[in-house]
């Protein structure tokens, strides 16, 4: 392949990174609107967005009501299937260990993150779950649009501790 359409290509991938987490940050402003950590994700096939969820723990009082396990259970219900092997899964905050496990289990092809965590996060934040030796190798990259998803973390957290 020569250098001008590799550099191409690159472009290309990274306008498609900013086009998911600017709606996996939509879903997190959402969250943050009902009160919920501000946590969005988009799972996406083919170029098409099949999952879309957000936190909803509070709302739900349910410990796995994380972003992404709403998303995986939307795209498995779009594709009727727990095989989601050939999706991306972009969100806004380093997957934690459930939802790494999830993520690893339905065989996806890649995960996009934007902000690291450093309290929960396994893909390097604290451990990296997708450096184990599993049969199923799903690519990691993080720091999409950091800034940003961890400006609105950030804001969310600066507001909950600020004295009434």
């Amino acid at each position: 392949m020569c250098a001008v359409m590799t550099v191409f290509m690159r472009e290309r991938e990274a306008v498609e990174h900013m086009e998911y987490m600017r709606e996996a940050l939509h879903l997190a402003s959402e969250a943050a609107e009902a009160g919920e950590v501000p946590v969005g994700c988009v799972i996406v096939r083919d170029g098409t967005i099949i999952g879309r969820g957000r936190n909803r723990r509070e709302a739900s009082r349910r410990t796995d009501a994380h972003a992404e396990m709403e998303a995986i259970a939307q795209a498995n219900a779009v594709l009727d299937t727990w095989r989601l092997d050939g999706c991306d899964l972009y969100v806004t905050l380093e997957p934690c260990p459930m939802c790494a496990g999830a993520i690893l289990n339905g065989r996806f092809r890649r995960v996009c993150f934007g902000a690291r965590d450093r309290v929960m996060g396994a893909c390097g934040g604290v451990f990296n779950l997708f450096m184990e030796n599993f049969p199923n190798k799903t690519a990691v990259q993080g720091g999409i649009m950091e800034e940003e998803c961890r400006e609105l973390l950030s804001a969310f957290f600066t507001t909950l501790r600020k004295p009434v």
